[in-house]
């Protein structure tokens, strides 16, 4: 298990913008501030979820980049920033937070995880890759003041019901 738990830590690494800054800033900001996930933060201001994340925490987020919402069906991202969806926009945000701060070295001994909205999430390890249901993991342990983010290349989503 041991063995494990260092090579899935090598494997995934540690991110190009994790730093002493990093861990100053909050989940929102750090994540604004790297750049590749302005469809997220966007969303989370449609769903009034950025209050939320910048709290005390801690939480864990998989992030999923704006190339991975950029692979939704054409008008997903758009629909679901309309008021009306707010409700299915904040189930889907949900789905990508998980309560506690969950470092790459702790997934190794998970094959799930419950997230705040309430559903679990499957986490696989194979070899050198780390997968959050069908999304991969591309890079972890990017620290924040209130909690981590894992960079995922998938929006994952709910289960209904």
């Amino acid at each position: 298990m041991i063995l494990k738990t260092a090579i899935l830590a090598a494997a995934i690494g540690l991110a190009g913008i994790q730093g002493a800054s990093a861990a100053e800033k909050d989940i929102v900001d750090t994540a604004v501030e790297a750049g590749q996930f302005k469809t997220l933060a966007a969303a989370l201001d449609a769903a009034g979820l950025v209050t939320t994340l910048k709290g005390a925490g801690p939480f864990t987020v998989f992030a999923p980049t704006d190339e991975a919402f950029a692979k939704l069906p054409a008008g997903t991202v758009e629909g679901l920033l309309k008021p009306e969806n707010k409700q299915k926009l904040t189930e889907i945000l949900t789905y990508h937070v998980v309560p506690g701060k969950v470092m790459a070295a702790d997934v190794a001994g998970l094959d799930e995880a419950k997230t705040v909205n309430g559903k679990a999430i499957d986490i696989t390890v194979d070899g050198q890759s780390v997968k959050v249901n069908d999304a991969s993991v591309i890079k972890a342990d990017i620290a924040a003041s209130n909690g981590v983010i894992h960079v995922i290349d998938t929006v994952i989503m709910p289960p209904e019901g």
